[in-house]
């Protein structure tokens, strides 16, 4: 269960109710968690506010989906492969609670204070009517989560006896010595079940009246609490379809099967990165689209197990990898602003082969098929930003018998000393979004595509020393 840090849970704000009589006084009505939901979901259409805020690329697919679940009041499942944003959507429903919400205070299930569940908060409620005291719980309070590993009890989900209450002096009849698991514990809240087919089949079982009977049950225990819960799965669609690993009892229980998907067009895909990335150095508009042209071949590559996928980590690491490189340059080379280049896409190939599942029949082609795929990214990216220039300046260059040394540790002062002033350059660079004004960094990562774009469309001769220098020439 995830736990938001006490320094970061907000101070409710002052003049709210402190007692049950002033809550009844101002107008607050009892709500279940789907009521609530489907309500705040309902203000938030009508008014355009932003509903899943960080989630890319499901606007017209899967949000749609996820909001007539959640107002038609139903627990669902996501089937989806890694790294599809599965957690990410589950964790943003959060938003759509009520910012704070009244307790009992020192309650274990988080009991509203008009709707007490536990014999002792009801008994408390009747002794004390009116003047019970009241206390208020922030919505980021009101998540759960639970990764499901095959050592997961069903004590850690619904709960237990509690040996030390039985050393206290309880008897076993007695409620009190129940130790609550993590669902109970997550009551009028989201909680989430983290690769569901992962979880025993005599564990998924437990979960059966919480989908259905909406109640739990511990041992022996004559108990009956009805738990105001929204719960929602993730699974691996291999897992769930063909593995058979889920209950069938459980997958019926599930009011609502969606299907999670990777972005759809670059466009998404390129919107991820730069919005999951945490870029070390610059990294131009054109390189993130080289990596994400470059995660998206790899992902539709017949090489590449489909049925593990392609993570959109994937491509977030791998923009991560270039602006790293471009980082260490600077640090040798002594740049000022460091900034990536096309050169410094080739380590990805190596350092990311291991986020990759290949086909067997693909064993140790996998650097020669990753480089292969990275040399079609450059090469995409080349024409659909360039096409249409007279590149001839540098064509010119090589046919003059310039040799052009380029590479992750040629500065960029050391490149553009090479190329000089080159025909063309301005508008490779005003087509590259680079500016009127680029800096230095800039104009090198511009000429570097220019160099390896007409080298992969056969226009410039280009030759790899041993020690890692790239060459470009006649």
């Amino acid at each position: 269960m995830t736990e938001t840090p006490e320094a970061l849970v907000p101070n409710p704000p002052a003049g709210l109710p402190r007692t049950i009589g002033e809550l009844k006084a101002a107008g607050h009505i009892f709500r279940t968690v789907k009521e609530e939901l489907r309500e705040n979901l309902l203000a938030q259409l009508r008014s355009g506010e932003a509903r899943f805020p960080g989630v890319v690329g499901y606007d017209d697919t899967v949000l749609p989906e996820v909001e007539r679940a959640l107002l038609a009041g139903h627990d669902m499942v996501l089937l989806g492969e890694r790294g599809q944003g599965k957690t990410r959507l589950i964790r943003s429903l959060v938003n759509l609670l009520d910012e704070w919400t009244p307790v009992l205070p020192g309650s274990e299930l988080n009991e509203h204070p008009l709707n007490p569940i536990t014999p002792s908060a009801r008994q408390h409620v009747i002794e004390n009517k009116d003047d019970t005291r009241i206390a208020w719980l922030h919505r980021s309070m009101r998540y759960g989560e639970k990764l499901a590993t095959p050592d997961t009890s069903v004590g850690d989900l619904i709960g237990d006896v509690d040996p030390i209450k039985i050393a206290q002096g309880r008897t076993l009849g007695d409620p009190e010595t129940i130790h609550f698991g993590l669902v109970p514990r997550t009551n009028r809240g989201v909680f989430a079940v983290n690769e569901l087919p992962d979880l025993a089949e005599r564990i998924q079982v437990s979960l059966l009246n919480v989908l259905e009977e909406r109640d739990i049950q511990v041992r022996g225990y004559q108990l009956r609490m009805p738990l105001d819960i929204l719960l929602v799965a993730s699974a691996n669609p291999e897992d769930y379809t063909n593995r058979g690993r889920i209950i069938t009892p459980l997958k019926d229980r599930f009011g609502a099967e969606i299907r999670t998907h990777y972005p759809v067009d670059l466009d998404l895909e390129l919107d991820l990165v730069k919005q999951e990335a945490d870029l070390a150095a610059e990294v131009p508009e054109h390189v993130l689209e080289i990596v994400a042209r470059f995660a998206r071949a790899v992902r539709e590559s017949p090489s590449v197990d489909q049925r593990s996928g392609v993570s959109a980590r994937f491509a977030i690491a791998a923009a991560e990898t270039v602006a790293a490189g471009a980082l260490r340059r600077a640090g040798l080379r002594g740049e000022a602003q460091p900034v990536a280049r096309v050169a410094d896409t080739t380590s990805i190939v190596s350092t990311l082969r291991g986020k990759v599942e290949f086909e067997s029949g693909e064993e140790g082609r996998e650097i020669e098929i990753l480089a292969h795929l990275l040399r079609l990214a450059v090469a995409d990216t080349f024409r659909a930003r360039l096409s249409g220039l007279d590149l001839s300046g540098f064509t010119d260059l090589a046919a003059d018998g310039t040799i052009i040394e380029s590479g992750d540790m040629v500065s960029a002062d050391e490149l553009l000393a090479q190329v000089g002033t080159v025909p063309g350059l301005a508008k490779v660079l005003e087509r590259l979004g680079l500016g009127d004004a680029p800096t230095r960094g800039e104009a090198a990562a511009g000429v570097e595509l220019v160099l390896e774009g007409l080298h992969l469309t056969r226009r410039l001769a280009k030759d790899v020393t041993d020690d890692g220098r790239t060459i470009y020439g006649s």
